[in-house]
């Protein structure tokens, strides 16, 4: 383990125990790795999306404030929280555009009559949630390599060290994992 991630995970520990000098500190060593991962998973995300992958990091700190009721156990449980936030906010998004009240998944018609298919990506999206919450409930770390690598952008190996256990066991269980959820979605 590198100083700095050490020093991470020290200052993370110190920041759940309610030490706010330790947040100053940790802030800016995090912000760049959540940035990245916002920024990996909006890739994915519709055309027209409003959240930027910035204001996505902001809505995950300010739902983080609350982290001091979590025991952390390190970086690693750090960044899954982060990514399962991540999650929650761009499901809670993709219901709340598909409300009544904000058009019911109805698109426009503009002039040339093109349909919006706009709607299409968060059907996905919350497909893929209800369905992964299916796969937690057999498979926890499954479901978790699913959140990491889907919903905060990490690489197999990246993945591996934060939830130590090889590349081999991500990749198969991404795999199995991927084939499961297409397989549970389109009975949808």
């Amino acid at each position: 383990m590198t100083s700095q991630a050490s020093e991470t995970t020290q200052l993370l520990l110190a920041w759940a125990d309610g030490d706010a000098l330790a947040l100053e500190a940790l802030t800016p060593r995090v912000y760049r790795e959540l940035r990245r991962m916002a920024a990996a998973f909006m890739k994915s995300e519709r055309e027209g999306q409003t959240l930027q992958a910035t204001a996505l990091v902001h809505e995950v700190y300010l739902r983080l404030v609350d982290v001091h009721r979590v025991p952390l156990q390190g970086k690693a449980h750090f960044f899954a929280i982060c990514a399962q936030i991540m999650r929650r906010i761009l499901v809670d998004a993709a219901r709340k555009r598909g409300t009544v009240k904000h058009g019911g998944g109805l698109g426009r018609v503009e002039l040339g009559d093109a349909p919006d298919l706009s709607s299409r990506k968060d059907h996905e999206l919350i497909a893929l949630n209800d369905a992964l919450d299916l796969l937690k409930e057999g498979d926890p770390r499954k479901a978790r390599i699913v959140e990491l690598r889907y919903f905060g952008g990490l690489s197999v190996a990246e993945t591996a060290l934060l939830m130590n256990v090889s590349e081999g066991t991500v990749t198969r269980d991404w795999r199995l994992a991927r084939g499961w959820l297409l397989a549970e979605i389109a009975k949808t």
